[in-house]
């Protein structure tokens, strides 16, 4: 089960809205079939193990990290897969919570004759498909956060300048986030300031929803996000006709949102937007008015602190929109790893909101 999961984590960024599912066959002691599911719309993880197999899945035991499906989807049911291959007993990690399975691909394999244990490593089969669980057992998507900031806690200096704060090693973890996200969202001051094409560089075929928070409509045109592939989306408040048909023309999608107040759009109405697109993750990256929104609204599930060893004084601090907390009512990791990326640290942890 341990080498399905490491075989699982390999569809990272490309199956989405689909989980990460891993399967190895064992007959007689020995792997004879290996599989996971390496994109959305295609094979099975199951599928492959069988295939992988080549005649050798008969009297096998399949070690899957997620049940079975038993429906008729973009690919076959791989119930019927898995019986026409005349495996004896299937192990599973974890139920798939998709009300079009949730045990019905367990009581399908277990009609059939085939023995099924549910429950090896569940912990580390849900942490996997943590963002799956959110998306489709609360209706929203899962929400990363990253901040790359100084020890004093500035994402930019007092000008806006951001670039770098950190090193290689912490700007190359950041693209492993990208990559395993469904959009990034970043403010258009970002936009503005740094010109970004927010791609992900690990995956050029990738093709991440780009977000841009922009209450007023300051976007242009001209971005270097319009000579990217893929969906631009900006969520405004603005109801500007001819600069929305410009942005229009150049690409953009224009969705208009409730203002939560002077200078913050709704987090409700952005993310039940995505969540309507079948985006299961998305990434937060800044700048500081946003991360603060995010963090001051509750909607992050987890986040990554990169820490840069240098001192910038005043400038764009990172939690300035937040209102003050006392101790006991702070936001606090939890599950906290740190990692040192060369001379930079990364605090990553699960946001906990006492009370």
């Amino acid at each position: 089960m341990a080498e399905a999961l490491a075989l699982a984590r390999r569809g990272l960024g490309m199956v989405s809205p689909n989980p990460m599912v891993g399967a190895v066959l064992v007959k007689q002691g020995r792997i004879v079939g290996r599989g996971f599911h390496r994109r959305f719309g295609g094979p099975h993880a199951e599928v492959i193990a069988i295939q992988d197999a080549k005649g050798q899945a008969a009297g096998s035991t399949l070690f899957v990290t997620m049940e079975p499906c038993c429906f008729l989807g973009k690919t076959p049911a791989c119930t019927d897969a898995i019986i026409r291959a005349g495996i004896r007993r299937v192990v599973t990690a974890t139920r798939d919570p998709n009300p079009r399975v949730n045990g019905q691909g367990i009581r399908c394999l277990r009609r059939a004759g085939i023995a099924v244990q549910v429950g090896m490593l569940a912990g580390a089969a849900r942490r996997l498909n943590e963002a799956y669980f959110t998306f489709v057992t609360e209706h929203r998507p899962f929400v990363l956060l990253k901040v790359a900031a100084t020890l004093d806690g500035m994402m930019a200096t007092s000008t806006g300048e951001s670039q770098w704060i950190t090193g290689p090693a912490a700007r190359h973890q950041g693209q492993q986030l990208r990559q395993a996200a469904d959009a990034v969202v970043v403010g258009v001051n970002s936009v503005l300031k740094d010109d970004p094409r927010l791609t992900c560089r690990l995956r050029k075929r990738k093709r991440l929803v780009r977000v841009v928070l922009d209450c007023f409509l300051r976007l242009g045109p001209e971005s270097r996000l319009f000579r990217e592939p893929g969906p631009v989306v900006v969520f405004t408040t603005s109801n500007r006709e001819g600069k929305i048909r410009r942005l229009e023309k150049a690409g953009a999608e224009i969705v208009r949102v409730r203002m939560e107040s002077k200078d913050r759009l709704s987090w409700q109405d952005i993310l039940a937007e995505l969540y309507r697109r079948q985006v299961v993750t998305v990434l937060i990256e800044g700048g500081a008015t946003v991360v603060s929104s995010a963090l001051e609204a509750g909607i992050v599930d987890k986040a990554f602190f990169f820490q840069a060893p240098k001192v910038l004084g005043p400038g764009k601090l990172f939690s300035q929109g937040m209102k003050p907390r006392t101790l006991t009512g702070a936001l606090v990791l939890k599950d906290v790893q740190h990692t040192q990326l060369g001379p930079d640290w990364l605090t990553a942890g699960y946001v906990y909101r006492f009370g």
